[in-house]
């Protein structure tokens, strides 16, 4: 549940609801605050303060304004990490890497709004770019630790790399496609997505 904002009495105490207290609570007020006013005309003290916190207790949650979009990004590669490790060495490659992308993009309903909130700023914010490059490495970095132990190579060689790449290329396109199409089902895009990639782009 998202607190509402919180407004400030005659004394200068907060008054209303209660703060927020987790990093949830906090990315969805600071995703509707964004929404409402912009990305770079928001600042971490207007979140803080509209979230009933200091500015100390924001920097607890996200370590900057730029990660807040993001959400729990490293949590969630930690996951799709375990996920590739996981595999069995008689599934294919491509098969693994389509099954774990589309574990990796599956979200709860409830969570729809606010995917859509978060993947526009980040793929609209100019402001956002340079961050988001940090973080798309990462996800490479992610896939090519995979394809790097399968191939037997080193995670630095081009066919890891390459791999990695693409597969961020298809991501990126489906869920650009998504956002141009409201009610689209972005699991479907992503699946029709890899799809392609792994045939080759032969059905075009």
């Amino acid at each position: 549940m998202v607190p509402v904002v919180v407004t400030t009495g005659v004394d200068g105490r907060r008054t209303g609801r209660r703060p927020a207290t987790s990093a949830a609570e906090l990315e969805h007020l600071a995703l509707q605050m964004f929404t409402k006013r912009g990305f770079e005309e928001t600042t971490v003290d207007d979140i803080a303060r509209a979230a009933g916190i200091g500015r100390r207790t924001f920097f607890r949650y996200f370590a900057s304004k730029n990660d807040v979009p993001w959400g729990d990004f490293d949590g969630q590669l930690e996951v799709m990490r375990a996920s590739l490790a996981a595999a069995t060495a008689g599934e294919p490659m491509l098969a693994v890497l389509r099954r774990a992308i589309l574990d990796f993009n599956t979200y709860p309903p409830a969570e729809g709004d606010w995917l859509r909130r978060r993947m526009t700023l980040i793929l609209r914010t100019p402001a956002l770019q340079a961050h988001s490059t940090l973080r798309y490495a990462s996800w490479r970095g992610v896939i090519a630790e995979f394809v790097a132990r399968r191939a037997g190579q080193p995670v630095d060689a081009l066919a890891p790399q390459a791999v990695a790449a693409t597969h961020l290329g298809v991501s990126v396109a489906a869920y650009e496609q998504w956002l141009r199409a409201e009610g689209a089902d972005l699991v479907a895009l992503l699946d029709e997505a890899l799809g392609l990639l792994a045939t080759g782009f032969q059905a075009i």
